[in-house]
């Protein structure tokens, strides 16, 4: 059953009644320009066919009593009192922080809710069940209340609630896919800017994803270990962020940052490299050139491993798998904020069983772990069902 069809079912279950306001945000996957968005560069993700659904409808009373199903986990509180984090269920906190950022940001919303939230982006995985949650949860405040809210608007208060309230210092990109996305296009975004570029997919093209089923907690500290890395380098080029920063500027005072801190150096080179490889992947994607793609993948995976530093040996295996059955009509790499996750692949669609097959043959032999295979297709941003 799909998300929505789960929570429609539930909410008349739990609350005797049907629901009167549906919204449903996918989650997403990311082709090329990972850990750029927080630099304000460029990233090129794509909504995907799997994403989160929140049913409700209105209270009057100010509370909001939310039902996550896939948990089988309650959360309650009061829109008009302070609005701080549960303890006891981080899921609760995306939850809470939208509705509190909403609030600030629109003093004249005052309505509560009953909700029932379904799901079925996979967690842990890389593919922003986090965003595709929170753009779900603003987009049915914004409905609920009638607010003036843009879904740009929606997105950036998603991450202000991941920022600030979740502690989570991630960048733009999973909320603004999750609410702009087009359907069988991916998206092009200026993280600076919010400009976004749709990039067709090819009719022939599939976008894979294959689950590591290693499990990541980007609120661990590693990612915004890597956050204050690059602001600690923006800082040394003397500019706002590392999108500011040209190759060749980067080139001639590479050895000076490295013999600062090697590590800050690092993290610069793949930030300020990979930037230009998602404008090429976008003229690479136009003329159809699945080989020139597939080669800047590898480049984006090899930068990931090698100076940023964020994946683990099952997903670089996983990468060398996919990437021996494509050939060179199309790539792989990790994607998402790293430590395990998923990885995506692009590739014609006939190339699909090879991928699937060579993966099955080997992954769990070697690493102990059955991963999750998906064909997925480009998705439309968040809508209100």
């Amino acid at each position: 059953m799909t998300p929505l069809v789960v929570a429609k079912s539930l909410f008349e279950e739990h609350f005797k009644e049907q629901a009167v306001l549906c919204v449903y945000a996918p989650g997403r996957v990311n082709i090329i320009g990972e850990h750029t968005d927080y630099n304000d560069g460029f990233v090129m993700p794509c909504a995907i066919n799997y994403g989160t659904a929140v049913c409700g409808r209105k209270r009057d009373d100010g509370i909001f009593k939310v039902y996550a199903s896939d948990l089988k986990e309650w959360d309650e509180f009061d829109v008009n009192q302070p609005i701080t984090p549960n303890p006891e269920k981080k899921w609760a906190g995306y939850v809470r922080g939208i509705v509190k950022f909403i609030k600030e940001r629109c003093p004249e919303f005052c309505n509560g809710a009953d909700v029932v939230i379904s799901g079925n982006v996979p967690l842990s995985a890389g593919l922003s069940s986090s965003a595709s949650l929170e753009v779900g949860v603003g987009k049915f405040c914004q409905q609920l209340g009638n607010l003036s809210l843009t879904n740009t608007d929606i997105a950036l208060i998603g991450q202000k609630a991941e920022n600030q309230f979740v502690g989570c210092q991630c960048g733009n990109m999973d909320q603004l896919i999750s609410a702009l996305g087009q359907q069988d296009h991916l998206l092009m975004i200026d993280c600076r800017t919010l400009e976004t570029t749709p990039t067709p997919i090819p009719q022939d093209v599939a976008v894979m994803i294959v689950n590591s089923h290693v499990k990541h907690d980007l609120v661990a500290g590693e990612y915004n270990t890597r956050r204050q890395q690059c602001e600690t380098a923006a800082k040394f080029f003397g500019v706002k962020a590392l999108r500011d920063v040209s190759l060749a500027q980067f080139k001639e005072k590479e050895a000076e940052l490295t013999a600062l801190d090697v590590d800050v150096a690092k993290r610069a080179r793949h930030v300020v490299t990979e930037n230009q490889r998602v404008l090429d992947a976008v003229e690479a994607l136009k003329s159809g050139n699945l080989a020139l793609l597939g080669e800047l993948m590898a480049q984006s995976h090899d930068s990931m491993r090698d100076d940023f530093e964020i994946t683990v040996p099952q997903i670089d295996y996983l990468v060398e798998l996919a990437q021996v059955a494509i050939g060179r009509e199309g790539g792989a790499r990790m994607t998402g904020g790293g430590f395990g996750g998923c990885i995506v692949a692009v590739a014609p669609i006939d190339k699909v069983d090879a991928v699937r097959q060579i993966i099955a043959d080997n992954y769990e032999k070697q690493t102990g772990l059955k991963e999750d295979f998906y064909v997925c297709t480009a998705s439309q941003g968040v809508s209100v069902c």
